[in-house]
């Protein structure tokens, strides 16, 4: 059994103000020219379809002509909603659409859909669990302690009927313990999202979304498809991918992935406004790139974004770093500042109004607090 694992399109999605739809539009026309040459038996899609709960009607628009094309194919398709999808909006017509082999998770509602595949080696059976907070699972399992996500998890996955003689693969939105982040990616709670993959012990593949960076957690049977286009300057050095994975007979597992050539790639320069300027190729950068540029001059260059503009077209961000900016330290506050989660930060807010540190009791009912709302209990 061949399948293509994919995760977070991020279908509509602005970077820096930027549209990316005729990026995600040229990207997914490549992962069908892919998909053409693997012939795989599936294609999964591990949630973050689309970028916003409700999407633009260009993305919408996109998702259809792409899971058309699929069903052309004669391709089963399993796809699942992720953090930033209404699994609602998502999985309207579900059942209906199943006819043509698109498989769409429904809402969560404390069981997890179970999709069969075959090949000559037998069944392969794809459990399509969406993104769910602990307050999804713990409605459906009241008498169930379920404080944690990872607790969430395994009250979920314990709750399938898995026959552990046979091939399983687990499709699921979530992050899991040790996984790199990306700035473009949603920063929870001091870190309260984690599971643990000891969760996943009785799969033989588990195909993950929401971390965009392309990764495996623990080895080749747990793994993240990442994004096909880079989201943020953080992912600037990411090689995006399509992951191939193939499931033998029993415990026979390959995973390899094949590279993605975005329309535009996503690169920082950093330079002189002179070296930038006069010399289009710096660093290696095609001036029709995404780019953000931090200019190394000890002086602020007049209008410099509108005249870096005339020769990258797509420059989504400009930046200094000399002697000013360094004893201000604002390249480096900025960039922490990113990869802090709201816990953090709000400590840190509270130390600056208050003069001294929150007491143990107090960030106690922060935290509390904080993982209330991110949950959606209040």
């Amino acid at each position: 059994m061949k399948f293509i694992h994919l995760s977070d399109l991020h279908l509509g999605k602005r970077v820096n103000e930027f549209s990316m739809l005729e990026d995600q539009r040229y990207i997914l026309k490549q992962i069908l020219e892919i998909i053409d040459t693997e012939a795989p038996d599936a294609v999964v899609l591990a949630g973050d379809i689309y970028d916003k709960g409700v999407p633009p009607t260009e993305a919408v628009e996109l998702l259809d002509d792409f899971l058309v094309k699929l069903a052309a194919r004669k391709l089963p398709v399993l796809l699942i909603s992720g953090n930033h999808d209404s699994p609602e909006r998502l999985s309207f017509a579900a059942r209906l659409i199943a006819r043509t082999g698109i498989h769409v998770s429904p809402v969560y509602d404390g069981k997890v859909e179970k999709v069969v595949l075959s090949d000559e080696h037998g069944p392969v059976n794809f459990y399509l669990l969406p993104f769910v907070k602990p307050a999804h699972v713990r409605r459906f399992f009241p008498d169930t302690k379920i404080e944690s996500y990872t607790d969430a998890l395994k009250v979920a996955v314990d709750a399938i009927c898995i026959n552990p003689s046979e091939r399983n693969v687990l499709v699921t939105h979530q992050f899991v313990t040790g996984a790199a982040r990306s700035d473009s990616e949603e920063i929870s709670v001091g870190g309260s999202d984690n599971v643990d993959a000891s969760v996943f012990d009785c799969f033989d593949y588990v195909a993950l979304g929401h971390i965009h960076g392309p990764q495996n957690i623990g080895g080749v049977r747990i793994r993240y498809s990442g994004t096909p286009l880079k989201y943020s300057f953080s992912e600037a050095r990411h090689e995006k991918s399509v992951t191939v994975v193939t499931l033998a007979e029993k415990e026979s597992l390959v995973v390899r992935t094949v590279p993605l050539k975005p329309l535009h790639d996503l690169r920082e320069i950093t330079g002189s406004y002179d070296d930038v300027s006069f010399r289009p190729n710096y660093e290696g950068t095609n001036t029709e790139d995404y780019v953000h540029i931090t200019l190394t001059d000890e002086d602020d260059i007049p209008d410099a974004i509108g005249k870096l503009r005339l020769i990258y077209p797509n420059l989504m961000k400009l930046d200094y770093n000399n002697s000013r900016t360094r004893a201000a330290g604002t390249i480096a506050e900025l960039e922490a500042v990113e990869t802090k989660s709201p816990f953090d930060l709000f400590s840190e807010f509270y130390e600056q109004q208050n003069g001294r540190p929150m007491n143990t009791e107090q960030e106690k009912f922060a935290r509390e607090i904080m993982e209330s709302i991110w949950e959606g209990k209040v």
